[in-house]
């Protein structure tokens, strides 16, 4: 795949501007998935999806083909989540009901399994409550525990996509379990 990608990262800088289609369609799922695991929404995650293509894009003549164009992608993806994390204060929470509708939260809104509605309800307020615990944790510990247990990226990827030494990556990720261990402690 690396090398199909190289392939087309070439004619890009070319001028050939359809082969970079190729390399969205490659991408984007998996950067979506890692934008939403990161901000938790669909929209956002859609925004920062396709801004991280277009600034990769504009910024190709730069990348070092001797890396994999994934890291390089997932990394600007993932600055860019960090970026629109502190810029943003939560307007909305999962416990908060929905305008117009009868006790309904955010809760409901969420996608379930085809489980027995009763296990679906535990896995759902599990996950739920994992994900709000993650988003709760500082920027440099979810970044590392979402890319490293979500998207179960090697530590060698993040320190490439985070620009940070591997040893600072393994740091990190440790804080970040024990500091979520101890949010969910009461489990």
């Amino acid at each position: 795949m690396d090398a199909l990608v190289n392939k087309r990262i070439k004619q890009v800088l070319k001028g050939d501007q359809n082969a970079f289609s190729d390399i969205v369609s490659l991408y984007q799922h998996k950067l979506y998935q890692i934008c939403y695991r990161m901000l938790g929404n669909n929209h956002e995650a859609e925004d920062i999806a396709q801004e991280a293509f277009v600034r990769a894009y504009i910024n190709l003549h730069t990348f070092d083909q001797k890396r994999k164009f994934s890291t390089w992608l997932y990394r600007i993806a993932t600055n860019l989540c960090i970026d629109r994390i502190r810029k943003k204060k939560p307007d909305y929470y999962l416990d908060a009901e929905v305008a117009g509708t009868d006790g309904l939260d955010m809760y409901s809104q969420l996608s379930s399994d085809e489980q027995s509605p009763d296990d679906a309800a535990l896995q759902m307020e599990l996950q739920d409550r994992i994900q709000y615990e993650i988003s709760r944790l500082p920027d440099k510990y979810r970044s590392v525990i979402v890319l490293k247990y979500i998207e179960e990226l090697s530590l060698q990827e993040i320190s490439e996509i985070l620009d940070l030494p591997l040893g600072t990556v393994k740091t990190r990720i440790h804080r970040g379990r024990e500091a979520l261990r101890k949010q969910l402690n009461n489990l």
